[in-house]
């Protein structure tokens, strides 16, 4: 079979195209999309609700109230929590596979959320931040990867990016929850407990949904899996797609041992793929988006808007701005692809950071222009962040590993994105307190400029591109385009 009539190729849809994929065209994807997808709302609930219930915890906790270290403990322990569940989240996927991973993130979730709810003292309060991370973190290796292999090639990207949209909107819902429970007894108990619930809702529907068909070959499961696929294609691609699929798993078992972090760097090709993918996670955070959401209402306020309610107001204006974007970025990810779209949404991004900076660096209490300029600042960057560097580094990292190393590569990048998190999330006040706002905008532009070359430099482009034609376009950076790829090309 030659890479060209690989079923969900280019040269194989072109020459069958009335097996092409929609995104709409099978609800069955969608609904299995959507239920992972849950864990992604998750990530993005618990990413935005803390900023809200931490104002109620200082009222309930005199210790906190009078503790910076604890404040901050309060608010990084569930990114610690993550980094370690993405570290582990690799191992447990390849393991366990993906269906029992998402279903262990939920426990440990639901677990974390009822024990923050709980919680008689600041202490058992970290711990149930803890939880939540470790079971946030498993499940942000977890979703993409599981959404992709089930996906058709030519809609792969739209359908991970889905996942995405789950994260933004989870942060929306999470700036409406902390808005709604505000005059509620107990309100931050509320804030961080309800988020048990799309928990328990995943983790039941997820008991009735498949592991993912790429996952069943792999551990030589084939009739489970063709079942899998039955409900995913038509009969004549579902053929090729199951023929392919089974002289495929075939050479993967001949190859197969098990994986540990150090062979990801005695591979050329995979080492390369890992820093792609690292790299771009990486330049996601240091590129300020989760500066802008965790604290988009402190650069409200420093903007010379000091009305609480007005900042919270214009923070959930931005978090919606991000879910809408996102939208945007689904269609646009399988129509423009990866690259293109991460150069313009880094180009728009660059720009906002610029008009951020120059903001700062002129405002004044008695002039509000430069308060508004802020504002469309931040507004401008949500509206090109979130089509682009949103949802691209999780669909790269989703389709660019071979798969014995999906698992793995994919759980140490999510790492490499977590530290990223926790990083720039500690150090952005501190920084903006030593050199100004201003500045420290303006760092972040020359990041963005960083991150515009290697994307430019190094990324390649996947749109529409099958997991081996991905393999091929490593195999040829490793070793030149003169390599010999004939074992590639035919089975």
């Amino acid at each position: 079979m030659t890479m060209q009539s690989t079923p969900g190729s280019s040269g194989y849809l072109d020459l069958y195209p009335d097996r092409k994929m929609s995104f709409f065209k099978n609800p069955y994807i969608l609904g299995l999309t959507a239920v992972a997808g849950i864990g992604g709302m998750l990530f993005g609930y618990d990413t935005g609700v803390i900023s809200g219930a931490l104002l109620y915890i200082k009222d309930d906790f005199e210790q906190v109230r009078n503790s910076n270290f604890l404040q901050e403990t309060i608010v990084s322990m569930a990114i610690a929590g993550a980094i370690l569940g993405a570290a582990a989240g690799g191992w447990v996927n390849d393991f366990y596979g993906r269906k029992k991973a998402t279903l262990i993130a939920d426990v440990i979730f639901g677990s974390g959320a009822i024990g923050m709810a709980a919680a008689p003292d600041p202490y058992v309060l970290i711990l149930g931040r803890f939880l939540v991370g470790l079971g946030v973190g498993v499940a942000s290796v977890t979703a993409p990867v599981y959404i992709a292999e089930a996906s058709p090639s030519e809609i792969r990207g739209s359908l991970v990016s889905t996942n995405v949209l789950m994260i933004t909107g989870g942060q929306l819902l999470s700036y409406i929850v902390n808005l709604a429970f505000t005059r509620v007894p107990g309100t931050w108990r509320w804030m961080l407990g309800v988020s048990a619930v799309p928990a328990v809702v995943q983790f039941v529907l997820m008991l009735f949904l498949p592991e993912s068909p790429r996952w069943l070959f792999m551990k030589n499961r084939k009739t489970e899996a063709v079942d899998v696929l039955s409900k995913i294609y038509d009969l004549a691609r579902l053929e090729d797609e199951v023929d392919f699929l089974t002289a495929q798993s075939e050479q993967e078992r001949q190859k197969r041992k098990n994986i540990h972090f150090a062979d990801v760097f005695k591979s050329k090709e995979i080492k390369l793929a890992f820093l792609v993918g690292a790299g771009l996670q990486a330049f996601q955070q240091f590129t300020g988006i989760n500066t802008v959401m965790y604290y988009s209402p402190t650069i409200v306020q420093m903007a010379g808007f000091h009305s609480n309610e007005l900042a919270l107001t214009i923070s959930l204006i931005v978090a919606g701005m991000n879910a809408a974007g996102t939208i945007l970025g689904i269609y646009l990810i399988d129509h423009a692809g990866r690259k293109i779209l991460a150069l313009s949404s880094l180009g728009g991004v660059f720009t906002s950071l610029l008009i951020l900076s120059f903001a700062f660096m002129n405002q004044s209490s008695d002039n509000q222009l430069y308060g508004w300029l802020a504002v469309l600042g931040l507004t401008l960057y949500i509206g090109f962040f979130s089509p682009g560097m949103g949802p691209v580094p999780w669909t790269v990292n989703s389709e660019i590993y071979p798969e014995e190393y999906r698992g793995i590569c994919g759980g140490m990048s999510a790492t490499v994105c977590w530290v990223s998190n926790l990083i720039v999330s500690q150090s952005f006040l501190s920084i903006a307190d030593s050199l100004g706002t201003g500045p420290t905008f303006f760092i972040l532009a020359g990041i963005t400029v960083l991150a515009f070359v290697f994307v430019l430099a190094c990324v390649p482009e996947t749109k529409g591109l099958t997991f081996d034609e991905v393999e091929v376009i490593w195999k040829e950076r490793a070793w030149g385009k003169n390599a010999d790829t004939r074992n590639l090309l035919s089975d």
